[in-house]
């Protein structure tokens, strides 16, 4: 099939609900019908070269209900923003912990019950993300890795090897040389989303693919796996934040 020529993209309003709506109205030649498609950039809108823009918009109130609802979905999904400061709550095992901040010659982290114990050069932004990231991602190194180990082994597997990941769509990853890579920021998840997500990666081990094998495996070794994936898909924006 041949591509379609994008011919204009405007960014127009129009009223859904009670609301002004922004919207991307895309035009391309060789397209019949009205598409669309709501993402965390919004409302865009594909529609023919020659169609008027009031049987577009007419179109588009047609599918008002699912048009708002998909947008308060995502905005529910957006990335919540860290106050990098005393007092910050910082997600951790599903729980939280609470940053506190002081000053020394040398920049340093330490867990202690319920706090993050942060000691930097300069109470800037900046420099309390670093040191708080650092923490982080030593502490996923050892609790990550630790519990892939005893997963590893209550499925009779040999320990994969493990490697710690930036990545922030994606939360694990396993590749055919037993390389099992997991993001450190799926330290902020409650501790039954990580054994989810570990037990999927494991899973491949047998089954290098996304077959019903493969998911009667990943059951076999997480037998709540279908709740789990759905309330990771619901709130892993939250472990985002940074």
């Amino acid at each position: 099939m041949a591509a379609r020529e994008l011919v204009s993209r405007d960014v127009r309003r129009l009223t859904l609900g009670a609301d002004p709506v922004e919207y991307v109205l895309v035009r391309r030649r060789g397209r019949r019908g009205v598409g669309l498609k709501v993402d965390e950039n919004g409302l865009t809108v594909s529609a023919p070269v020659t169609m008027p823009l009031a049987r577009i918009e007419a179109m588009v109130r047609e599918s008002e209900r699912w048009v708002l609802r998909k947008i308060a979905e995502w905005k529910s999904r957006q990335v919540p923003r860290v106050r990098w400061e005393e007092g910050a709550a910082l997600p951790y095992l599903g729980s939280s912990l609470a940053l506190r901040v002081a000053l020394g010659s040398r920049a340093s982290a330490v867990l202690a019950g319920t706090e993050l114990r942060v000691t930097v050069r300069e109470a800037v932004q900046d420099e309390i993300r670093r040191v708080v990231v650092a923490w982080y991602r030593r502490a996923a190194r050892d609790q990550l890795g630790g519990r892939l180990l005893e997963l590893a082994r209550a499925s009779g597997l040999a320990p994969p090897r493990f490697f710690l990941s930036s990545a922030l769509a994606r939360w694990g990853s396993c590749n055919s040389r037993r390389e099992v890579r997991l993001a450190w920021r799926l330290l902020k998840a409650p501790p039954a989303l990580v054994d989810y997500v570990i037990c999927h990666e494991l899973a491949h081990l047998r089954q290098m693919n996304h077959s019903p094998a493969f998911w009667a495996e990943v059951e076999r070794q997480c037998p709540d796996y279908r709740r789990l994936r759905a309330l990771l898909f619901a709130t892993d924006h939250l472990y985002r934040a940074f």
